[in-house]
């Protein structure tokens, strides 16, 4: 461990880091209320913020030497947390009082979300050595939103998407970790940005449907799921 002293402006500057990672929890609470109110568009709203905060939280960490600075606070404990809630356990009572399923359906898919998710999580190599998500990633609000937003399939096509989802998260495809090291990294990273556009351009005009912005969320949806093959059985490297 380093012995540097750290100025009172460095540690603030990284203890600030820490706070905008957790402050991902804060909207996701926000999400709650909306949904509680079945205001999907706000809540999808809150959702995207923790998207975003989780999107550059890293790069502050790097710029800023969070890990130098402050070492006794794990940054990657208070992500896992803030993730684990934004990504599976908030998305779920999305899913569960959006009712997209069929009455019979709705507590069992909320139960397989929140259940697989917490097993994945769990699993050693989630995260391959060359920093792929090793099967589908915890993803479920961008799932749900593409089934409020997006997709608006019917019933029983929702919950086959809800299974397939799930049973891919175990399902040894390397998905891109657009932020690391991996092949066609600035192509991920212009994707990302754009379906994040896309995304708020999509909750902007809801209930409304752009023709436009639905080929786009489409074709970002596919852009990561194609890559995904490429990366998994023609790239030629194993999964770790």
């Amino acid at each position: 461990m380093s012995s540097k002293t750290y100025s009172p402006i460095q540690k603030a500057l990284a203890w600030s880091v820490h706070i905008f990672t957790a402050s991902g929890l804060i909207a996701g609470f926000m999400a709650i209320l909306a949904i509680n109110e079945k205001d999907w568009r706000t809540a999808m709203f809150w959702l995207s913020i923790t998207l975003l905060i989780d999107g550059i939280d890293g790069t502050f960490a790097r710029m800023f030497k969070v890990k130098e600075v402050l070492p006794h606070i794990d940054g990657k404990t208070i992500d896992f947390v803030v993730d684990f809630a934004t990504y599976a356990i908030i998305p779920a009572y999305f899913f569960y009082a959006a009712e997209l399923v069929p009455e019979a359906w709705n507590l069992p898919c909320t139960f397989l979300i929140l259940l697989v998710s917490a097993l994945y999580y769990g699993k050693e190599g989630m995260v391959s050595a060359d920093m792929y998500f090793i099967g589908f990633p915890v993803l479920w609000n961008i799932v749900v939103f593409y089934l409020v937003f997006v997709f608006q399939a019917s019933p029983f096509i929702n919950v086959f998407l809800i299974f397939a989802f799930a049973i891919a998260h175990f399902i040894p495809i390397k998905f891109a970790y657009p932020s690391q090291g991996s092949h066609f990294q600035k192509p991920s990273l212009f994707v990302s940005a754009l379906f994040l556009f896309v995304m708020l351009a999509i909750l902007y005009l809801f209930p409304e449907r752009n023709t436009i912005l639905t080929i786009l969320a489409w074709g970002c949806g596919l852009y990561f799921g194609f890559l995904a093959v490429y990366d998994t059985w023609f790239e030629g490297s194993r999964v770790s």
